[in-house]
């Protein structure tokens, strides 16, 4: 930038030139003009409004003029300069308010158009079975009882006739709670609520107790350490192995449709006589027996599938209850939910039922098959 000079003349200064000046504007305004966008009106002003720009360029010649020239100079810059802000801050105006017209037309909302609700959640397959299964109890007559999860050890297994040297005791298959010795652990099976409901009441007892049991066993397709059991059990006058029979080919009905049912001779503790409960294979009715040419792989072709176990009461277990076996009798049955479930609806893994897809849950709401 030159300094001051009284004998400068302001007209051989092109920068300063009025055409010029007019000419810088022009080029200016067309340009904003041009722009569509923000980042193209950036651009311009960066090239016409900024401190590099010809405009801003020519302003910083005005202090080489002689007093006398100054004046007509400096107000035709700012003439300019104004002219070009005033431009751009209008096209600003305009081109902001069109992206923001071209966005809502893009992002507008149809209000009348159908929506997809927020799909609700399930109950749960094994909670739905287990009220189903509680519901064929009660229209019988029958009552719901429950227990606690954490159990003493004497009513896990002392009143159900399970010795100090049972298998079932030994951490390989019990999660026994600390401290060591305190006589709790987590129930192995609904049965502690039979022995509180004999404890606590006077025959004639019908009672079904569904819960959720636990077991020191690996997680795979077909067992997890946490499931859920439903045991009925029946003290009166008078109670036979028909009974029983008659009760579980009812409640196999109920839970699988035309079925029938068998029982093998076994052995448990808690019962005496004892059986293992089978139903006939739902998939091929006992045609794949002896056949090679039907092969089943639901019951292996052998016409039966394993399902639950039952017998009738052991008088020592009545005694341990404060119940005389010399009167009294009764019958009980179990079966495991998530194995009635797995029949129900050909569910082929376990752990499908416990890692919380709503899709599997919605799939069999209800236990429905």
């Amino acid at each position: 930038m030159s300094g001051p000079n009284k004998s400068y003349d302001p007209v051989q200064v092109t920068p300063l030139n009025a055409d010029h000046v007019e000419a810088m504007v022009a080029e200016a305004l067309a340009a904003f003009a041009a722009a569509t966008s923000v980042a193209e009106l950036k651009s311009a002003r960066l090239a016409h409004a900024a401190d590099r720009s010809p405009i801003a360029l020519a302003n910083r010649e005005i202090g080489a003029l002689p007093p006398q020239a100054r004046k007509d100079a400096g107000a035709r810059i700012g003439r300019a300069r104004g002219a070009i802000n005033a431009a751009l801050k209008a096209r600003e105006t305009e081109i902001s308010a069109a992206e923001l017209e071209q966005t809502l037309a893009a992002e507008r909302v149809d209000v009348t158009l159908p929506v997809r609700r927020q799909p609700e959640g399930a109950v749960h397959p094994i909670t739905g079975l287990m009220n189903l299964m509680e519901d064929v109890f009660v229209a019988m007559g029958w009552e719901v009882a429950e227990g606690p999860e954490l159990e003493a050890e004497w009513l896990n297994f002392d009143a159900l006739n399970l010795g100090p040297d049972h298998p079932a005791r030994t951490t390989a298959d019990t999660l026994f709670v600390a401290p060591e010795g305190a006589g709790l652990l987590m129930r192995t099976h609904t049965s502690p609520v039979q022995a509180r409901t004999m404890l606590t009441r006077e025959p004639p007892i019908y009672v079904v107790c569904p819960g959720k049991v636990y077991r020191a066993d690996e997680y795979d397709a077909t067992l997890v350490p946490v499931f859920h059991q439903i045991e009925g059990l029946c003290i009166d006058k008078g109670i036979t192995m028909g009974h029983l029979r008659g009760t579980l080919d009812h409640f196999a009905r109920a839970m699988f449709g035309d079925t029938r049912t068998r029982m093998r001779p076994n052995y448990f503790p808690f019962t005496e006589p004892s059986a293992e409960v089978d139903l006939e294979c739902f998939v091929c009715h006992g045609d794949s027996v002896g056949n090679p040419d039907r092969p089943c792989r639901t019951c292996r072709s052998e016409g039966w599938i394993e399902w639950g176990g039952c017998g009738v009461v052991n008088p020592r277990v009545l005694r341990a209850c404060g119940i005389y076996p010399e009167v009294y009798s009764g019958l009980a049955v179990g079966m495991g939910v998530e194995r009635t479930l797995m029949f129900r609806n050909n569910a082929e893994d376990m752990r499908d039922m416990v890692e919380g897809d709503i899709r599997f849950s919605r799939s069999l709401v209800g236990g429905a098959r």
